[in-house]
């Protein structure tokens, strides 16, 4: 496996885990971090990982955006923030979105800025009870970006998202599941274990299906009814002729737990 400088890969079985791991500076994103993200989710694919896990080294999942030079050849934000985006942020931010395999975010601590973009694009959010969001574009002079303006209001809503925005306030991760921006809540050591097990369970599934309903979720945000209906014919068609139905079919006559091969 490749070993990286900024990140963490390791894989159990068909779940690979992915660890930003720049813990001295609260694993805060660089355009070199985001290239290593994207290789690590790659090669992932290629190896026929079927869940992948997003999880941080030490005490924050992540800090946002690194805004200043590291002393170490990182020389903070560039002039044009856009093209930044353009260039190293949003490619992620759409691979992720349009991979066919679940995504689980284990929040094992604070996580802001566009590092909230990462966490919340994880089909499953996994917090830890000490954990915070914080959209904290607000509080240096900059909008939320990578997804976060979409991924939260999507989620908790219009006025939770402008609160959330305009104030640049940390939110605790009991008022994040009631917000709907995270799946579970559950004691800080456990974030990863319970992570894990869910992209396991994951993992063992129909991944066609799972792919299918992932990306199926996303166009009801942005599809009129008749439209999904169309749309989930489709892809129904499709996961009707998969060798994963077939096997839940057998396994139903005999009584047994089906083993889906993710086909």
């Amino acid at each position: 496996m490749t070993t990286y400088r900024f990140i963490k890969v390791s894989r159990v079985g068909d779940v690979v885990t992915v660890t930003l791991n720049r813990p001295d500076r609260l694993n805060a994103l660089t355009p070199a971090m985001f290239g290593e993200m994207g290789a690590a989710v790659d090669a992932a694919l290629i190896e026929g990982a079927r869940a992948l896990v997003l999880t941080g080294e030490g005490r924050f999942f992540c800090s946002g955006a690194d805004i200043a030079p590291d002393g170490a050849g990182y020389e903070g934000l560039p002039e044009d923030l856009g093209a930044l985006l353009d260039e190293h942020y949003h490619p992620f931010m759409r691979k992720l979105a349009a991979l066919e395999i679940p995504v689980v975010s284990a929040l094992n601590g604070p996580c802001a800025g566009a590092g909230l973009s990462v966490a919340l694009a994880g089909d499953i959010v996994v917090m830890g009870q000490s954990a915070y969001l914080l959209l904290a574009f607000v509080n240096i002079g900059l909008v939320p970006d990578a997804g976060a303006t979409w991924l939260v209001a999507r989620s908790a809503g219009r006025a939770r998202a402008l609160e959330m925005a305009l104030l640049g306030e940390k939110m605790g991760a009991a008022e994040a599941r009631a917000a709907g921006l995270v799946t579970r809540v559950v004691a800080d050591e456990m974030v990863l274990t319970e992570a894990q097990r869910l992209a396991v369970r994951l993992a063992e599934g129909p991944t066609k299906a799972i792919g299918m309903i992932r990306r199926q979720v996303v166009q009801a945000l942005e599809t009129d009814f008749n439209a999904m209906l169309e749309i989930e014919r489709a892809n129904q068609s499709r996961a009707g002729r998969s060798a994963d139905f077939a096997e839940a079919i057998r396994s139903f006559s005999e009584k047994r737990k089906p083993q889906f091969s993710g086909c």
